[in-house]
């Protein structure tokens, strides 16, 4: 650092900044401070930091998939917003409650300074764990209780409602949901329940409901077409709890040459890529993936750093309605 300091002519407060609180840096200054440390191999040395400081200047995350967009966006912003204040993203995937208390027990050990979690459906070692450890946790993609420590998110249950009240509002009477079976995943659960609340409260019935039994991609959307039009053959419009299905459900209908929306409408959830691009484009929900990363950090970085934050934070949702309705 002193190597650092003296070519480029500045203090070592300077340096040290410079890779650690960016923002109180001059860009010039800084700009002029990476040039020399990467000319003269210059590494900060973490370890040492954290045993100074208190603080690793690393903040984790376990998410159970990157190839869902809506989680990917959700470490994009993480990782951006960290980024911004001199923290860097550890990453660990993790797709089970057990996957998870590994996940946990191995990022622990590199002392992160608070840790980011999907969901609230935590076996009770890891809350333990979490617990013992003190650091700051959030919980995304979710707010209901339980809540570890902080959460951030939406009303999931509520956005489904809206679907619901939108399918039937144009006309809808025989409609189906699809999605994952929701007894290890509250978050499936919640979208379930908010959609069979507006079809109950519209006098329909709402246990037209098929689970698929893996994350089987597409391929989920041909096998809820067939298993709902077998329970009820006059179904017209089918949710599902994400776009992945909805779009299968699309696929399969263009092979039987069933018409969407004449024939059945089609909803999703997610508002994943495929959504805008697929043919009728999809009606969805926009679940805003990036600003939950990016008010996660935030919530992690403000507690870290001695500052309050939130309990719960809510991003909100949006109801994206295209020609499949």
């Amino acid at each position: 650092m002193s190597d650092v300091a003296r070519a480029a002519g500045v203090s070592l407060m300077s340096v040290s900044n410079a890779f650690n609180r960016p923002a109180v840096v001059l860009p010039d200054t800084r700009a002029r401070i990476l040039a020399v440390a990467a000319e003269l191999g210059y590494v900060p040395n973490r370890i040492a930091g954290t045993l100074a400081s208190g603080r690793s200047q690393v903040v984790a995350a376990i998410v159970p998939s990157i190839r869902n967009s809506s989680f990917a966006r959700t470490v994009q912003g993480l990782s951006d917003t960290l980024a911004d204040r001199g923290y860097e993203l550890l990453l660990a995937i993790a797709d089970t409650p057990e996957r998870e208390l590994s996940s946990l027990q191995a990022v622990l050990g590199r002392r992160p300074d608070g840790i980011v979690l999907t969901g609230n459906t935590h076996l009770p070692q890891s809350v333990a764990l979490l617990r013992q450890a003190g650091l700051p946790v959030v919980e995304s993609w979710i707010l209901s209780e339980p809540v570890i420590d902080m959460a951030v998110g939406f009303n999931l249950g509520a956005a489904a409602y809206a679907m619901g009240r939108h399918l039937i509002a144009r006309g809808y009477r025989h409609i189906g949901y699809a999605g994952y079976a929701p007894a290890d995943n509250s978050r499936f659960l919640e979208r379930q329940l908010g959609f069979q609340r507006a079809l109950i409260e519209a006098g329909l019935r709402d246990d037209l409901v098929f689970h698929a039994e893996e994350h089987n991609g597409f391929a989920g959307g041909r096998l809820a077409l067939e298993a709902l039009r077998m329970r009820e053959p006059r179904l017209d419009a089918i949710f599902c709890s994400t776009d992945v299905f909805a779009a299968g459900l699309i696929f399969d209908c263009q092979r039987q040459s069933i018409r969407v929306p004449e024939d059945l409408a089609i909803a999703g959830y997610g508002d994943f890529e495929i959504a805008a691009e697929i043919v009728p484009r999809l009606s969805t929900v926009r679940t805003r993936g990036y600003e939950i990363g990016q008010a996660a950090a935030r919530l992690i970085l403000d507690r870290a750093e001695g500052r309050e934050a939130p309990i719960r934070y809510d991003v909100g949702h949006e109801l994206v309605l295209r020609e499949s309705s």
